[in-house]
């Protein structure tokens, strides 16, 4: 038994102690709850006391009024309802120490062990009101004409994602305190929060992560006023639990899920300095939101938004830090499921399984459940009246067309009035307006004001286009997202005018913002966009016609034709993801005759492919386009072979379909006259698809010359690609680059070559594999080809043994090469003496690249001697990365002072430094030296060579572009080569100063050389730190229209605001200037072309 004094002390001194371990904020919720506690017997202590109570005037409190154990019973409650459980157990096994020593028949313990347990089953109350509320909504969430095991199998699937949504995230190893539920409309993401706030309750979800959750619905908080946080979250709070502001000080163990952000009306604009901290404070409900979303307020708890993906871009936007999560709705196995159960005639639905499944796109809507019921229906009525259900499910504006329809068609003799033409035009206004705005929620007010009365909406309440919702009054939504949006496209279709003069024109009623959004930046409006596309074929019109009984032109054909056209002729391509979203939309006619007249504007297009239904919307576009010139195309996934496996008849996506689209889409190679390059880069092909495109390569009609096949795995080692180059006497550039063709694709290329018919020019064999091995075939190639006239082979393992074979065709007289590149081909001094030769010999070789190869200081002695040779041709030498020192600028200096042909010297990267660069600049300088190109990027030069520069520039007539980018030639150096730029003999045109250390002191000269300077059109200034100061001094002479600078180098995200609002200004008022980051683009005037052919 313990030590009767120790349990007096408990007695005496323990509340004290557990008091004294709470904080400020905690002393003062146990104050609030303490205010609110009423025991039976007990008078209420007077909150006038308790409230300016220190700790130990508390605690006497306690004591007084609670005598005995009665405190320890009142403080117990109290910490759980602050869920306060480590006090608690604590305590409890303090209490039963202190109750040990009493004896085991003492009742007042037995009464306070009864009161503990009480205690730490905290918010019950509250739970109860929960379960009552949210079981109610799920007993009403079921999918009509569904079994019931059928959902509950899928809300079993979905409860693990619940259960996971707040586990450690594994990229990261942190626990989300924010968690971002998204997905399409109606996929199910409100009825899965509500089961989570009824599990919760149910003690099956979060125990040990929540206390306790609150949930907040977009749709409800709309229309509330001004109030605190507390109050707002009141609403199913029971009184016998206490004061709400005690549970809100226990932030880390609460979670608040806001369903719905997409229907919150609220700009989200307040100053984040503005916001509110305090919860018992009154606000706008708008101002509250936005604290709790922000972390401003409550920043320690978690929260659960669900959003639609339309507005998830808005949303994120007030997060600081947080975790997504797609809800994707039902998979492929349970849509193919459900429309097997819906409809009884077993052949019906294999008939509209496939239909559906044709389409990627309609298929994927119908992972939303009601649109798959509202499809199933539709497909159904079709049936039923012998239609044809394949042309139905041809375009999601089709099937929604014949959707919208049904619900207008008289059923069992029963047919309501029609809308007329006023209140047909005001339902689309409200839904185009509400499209643009993003408000998919309408109260009885505001429908009223948008021409809708009480009468028009009872009518399309009957006719389920609109829908009243059951829990928050005088609201109203569309019964399904893409109804809103088919009605929106209707509203441009019945517009009469399109342009803004009437003073009333709102926003959203101009067709062109309308066209000119993206679905990157304007995602809510892409199905709109799509449906009004899909608007234009004839039979819908035809269709909404004799369903609403008016006319409807077609006079908006001519402005998405005059769109088309700007577009088209505009000098800024469309990205890939554009054009592939424009296809959509093309396809959403399925009028051939409009597809080929918006289409004659473009003479190139580049496409990403995919999915299957980019291969479908892409291929039938592509098919009516006569115009194009260009075509890019990466084709990926959609013949992987996972994609193939299926159970359907091969009349569906994943049989036969497949290859007739990729058909359609080769046909494009001779039925379009124009088209003279394509590229398939990067794109997994497999053999049927391969020979696909073999047979349409070798059609005779094909006016093909370029074609790209870089990053391209080849199953008969490019077997079929060098039969086309015999039979395609079109065919000239062939790029291979970074395809594994190995050495007997590269054979059979070879032997294509010999063929008198091969009329192939270039040839790119760059990272194909290349070996030793076949070098005798390329050789033999060299020497018989009549047409190659530009190979390169740049890395590729060929070695000193490979490039002496190719050397031996080089010498030879029938070799008609002009342009080779080795560029990383295992090259050495000993290779050298071959190659060196070969200049000499060759008369037609005119540029060479050794760049990274380890010539070292003899080979290039070896290269120094062949251009010192009269006999020697070249006019393009590129030596970067050749590994040779300022010791070969000498034998460089003596060729140069001989050399009459050679205009392109590229010697970056090598460590020539200042002496080196003094020797080449004797030489460069002399009135007979022809170079008009000199690269010297990364030679380790310093300001000490500058003057030597600077004399080149004025004595040298023919130098036109000179780059000595990564020296460290700093301010001083610049300025020794401005005063150079503004002598009137300077011919420089070009001029890098890329990460040359130079900083705002030089931007005087700079900006004075470009003033006087009549002839440089473009200069390199990236990774300089020239500040504000800097760009001020530019500006002074970039801004105006004289300035004949056309390019400059300088990337405008490196500068402060103020930098960046010049170099804007610069764009406005010089537009002939441009200024981009990336200034070393490559094309043959810049010495380039061994990196572009």
């Amino acid at each position: 038994m313990a030590d009767s004094s120790s349990s007096s002390f408990f007695a005496d001194l323990g509340l004290l102690l557990y008091l004294e371990e709470l904080n400020k904020e905690e002393l003062n919720t146990f104050k609030l709850f303490l205010k609110e506690t009423v025991e039976p017997e007990h008078s209420l202590i007077p909150w006038t006391e308790v409230r300016k109570a220190r700790r130990e005037d508390l605690a006497n409190l306690i004591k007084k009024y609670y005598p005995g154990e009665k405190a320890w019973s009142v403080t117990l409650k109290i910490f759980g309802k602050m869920n306060l459980k480590n006090l608690c157990e604590r305590a409890k096994a303090e209490i039963n120490r202190s109750a040990q020593s009493i004896g085991p028949d003492d009742a007042t313990a037995e009464d306070t062990q009864r009161d503990q347990e009480a205690v730490l089953d905290n918010g019950t109350e509250y739970r109860i009101r929960i379960k009552e509320k949210f079981c109610i909504a799920w007993d009403k969430k079921s999918f009509a004409g569904q079994p019931e095991d059928f959902h509950h199998r899928i809300t079993q699937e979905d409860r693990k994602l619940l259960e996971q949504l707040f586990d450690v995230d594994v990229r990261t190893s942190e626990q989300p305190q924010t968690v971002v539920l998204q997905g399409a409309a109606g996929v199910g993401k409100t009825t899965l929060v509500r089961k989570a706030m009824l599990d919760w309750a149910e003690g099956n979800l979060y125990q040990q992560r929540f206390t306790y959750v609150f949930y907040l619905n977009g749709r409800e908080i709309n229309q509330l006023k001004e109030r605190s946080f507390a109050q707002l979250i009141s609403k199913d709070w029971p009184s016998t639990e206490g004061p709400i502001e005690g549970i809100l000080s226990q932030q880390s163990s609460l979670l608040f899920i806001i369903d719905s952000f997409d229907e919150l009306n609220f700009a989200f604009e307040e100053p984040e300095f503005a916001l509110c901290e305090d919860w018992t404070q009154e606000h706008p409900v708008s101002f509250l939101m936005s604290s709790l979303l922000r972390k401003v307020m409550l920043p320690e708890a978690s929260l659960l938004v669900t959003t639609r993906l339309t507005a998830s871009k808005r949303l994120k936007q007030l997060l600081k830090n947080h975790h997504d999560v797609e809800l994707l709705g039902m998979s492929e196995g349970a849509r193919e499921e459900y429309i097997y159960q819906f409809f009884e005639n077993k052949r019906w639905a294999k008939k509209a399984f496939s239909s559906l499944k044709n389409n990627e796109m309609l298929f994927s809507m119908c992972q939303v459940p009601l649109v798959c019921l509202a499809t199933c229906t539709c497909l159904k009525q079709q049936m039923e009246k012998g239609g044809d259900v394949t042309l139905t499910c041809q375009t999601t504006t089709a099937l929604f067309a014949s959707y919208i329809s049904s619900l207008f068609t008289p059923v069992d003799g029963c047919s309501p009035s029609l809308p007329n033409q006023v209140q047909l035009r005001n339902l689309c206004h409200v839904a185009a307006k509400g499209v643009w705005t993003m408000t998919y929620v309408f109260y009885r007010e505001n429908l009223r004001r948008l021409g809708l009365t009480k009468s028009d909406v009872s009518s399309f309440l009957d006719r389920n286009i609109l829908q009243k919702d059951a829990e928050y009054e005088n609201c109203y939504v569309f019964t399904h997202l893409h109804v809103q949006e088919f009605f929106a496209a209707m509203f441009y279709m019945l517009k009469g005018n399109w342009e803004s003069g009437d003073p009333s024109f709102q926003p959203f009623e101009d067709l062109k913002s309308l066209l000119q959004s993206t679905n990157h930046k304007d995602p809510h409006l892409t199905q709109t966009k799509c449906f009004l596309f899909g608007l234009l074929n004839k039979n819908r019109i035809k269709q909404l016609e004799k369903t609403f009984n008016c006319k409807i032109s077609l006079k908006i054909k001519s402005k998405l034709l005059q769109w088309m056209e700007v577009l088209g002729k505009s000098e800024y391509s469309p990205l890939q993801e554009e054009f592939l979203e424009l296809f959509h939309y093309l396809y959403e006619t399925q009028d051939k005759a409009f597809i080929s007249q918006s289409m004659r504007y473009f003479q190139k297009v580049a496409i990403s492919i995919s999915e299957k239904i980019h291969l479908l919307v892409s291929s039938f576009c592509l098919k009516h386009c006569r115009c194009l010139q260009t075509i890019r195309l990466s084709v990926t996934m959609v013949f992987e072979k996972k994609m193939l496996k299926t159970s359907l008849p091969t009349n569906t996506w994943d049989g036969n379909r497949i290859i007739h689209c990729w058909q359609d889409l080769c046909s494009v190679l001779h039925t379009n006259e124009h088209l003279r390059e394509l590229d398939l880069s990067h794109s997994n092909l497999d053999k049927s698809a391969m020979n696909i495109f073999h047979q349409e390569l070798m059609h005779p009609d094909c006016k093909l010359q370029k074609l790209l096949l870089k990053f391209i795995t080849f199953s008969d080692g490019c077997q079929d690609i060098s039969t086309s180059l015999i039979h395609n006497q079109n065919l000239m550039h062939l790029d291979l680059k970074g395809s594994d063709i190995g050495d007997n694709g590269v054979k059979s290329l070879c032997e294509a070559l010999k063929h008198p018919d091969c009329k192939l020019q270039t040839l790119r064999l760059e990272s194909c594999n290349v070996t030793v091995f076949c070098c005798l075939s390329i050789s033999n190639a060299l020497i018989r080809s009549q047409s190659l006239i530009f190979l390169n082979l740049s890395t590729n393992n060929l070695l000193d043994d490979g490039v002496q074979l190719l050397c031996e065709a080089l010498r030879h007289p029938e070799c008609y090469l002009e342009r080779l590149s080795l560029e990383s081909c295992g090259l050495t001094e000993a290779g050298c003496e071959a190659l060196s030769l070969a200049l000499i010999s060759n008369k037609r070789l005119t540029h060479l690249c050794l760049a990274d190869n380890v010539l070292r200081d003899g080979g290039v002695k070896l290269i120094s001697d062949a251009l010192q040779h009269p006999q020697c041709t070249l006019q393009s030498l590129v030596l970067r990365r050749c590994h040779f020192t300022s010791l070969s600028t000498e034998h460089l200096s003596t060729s140069l002072l001989h050399n009459k042909s050679l205009t392109h010297l590229d010697l970056g990267s090598n460590s020539l430094q200042d002496n080196g660069a003094k020797l080449l600049c004797d030489v460069f300088r002399h009135p007979s030296c022809n170079l008009q190109d000199l690269e010297l990027m990364g030679c380790v030069l310093t300001n000490a060579c500058c003057l030597d520069l600077a004399s080149v520039v004025l004595n040298n007539p023919n130098l036109r572009s000179l780059d000595l980018g990564n020296n460290n030639l700093q301010d001083d150096g610049v300025k020794i080569l401005c005063d150079a730029l503004r002598h009137p003999n300077c011919n420089i045109q070009r001029l890098g100063l890329e990460y040359c250390g130079l900083t705002s002191l030089c931007c005087q000269d700079l900006s004075s050389a470009l003033s006087i300077n009549q002839r440089l059109i473009k200069m390199n200034l990236t990774q300089n730190i020239l500040g504000y100061e800097g760009i001020v001094k530019l500006y002074e002479v970039l801004k105006f229209p004289e300035c004949k600078l056309q390019v400059l180098g300088l990337c405008k995200e490196a500068f402060d605001e103020k930098a960046q609002k010049l170099l804007e200004a610069v764009g406005v008022s010089n537009p002939h200037l441009i200024i981009k980051p990336d200034c070393n683009y490559h094309n043959e005037e810049d010495g380039s072309w061994w990196r572009c052919f």
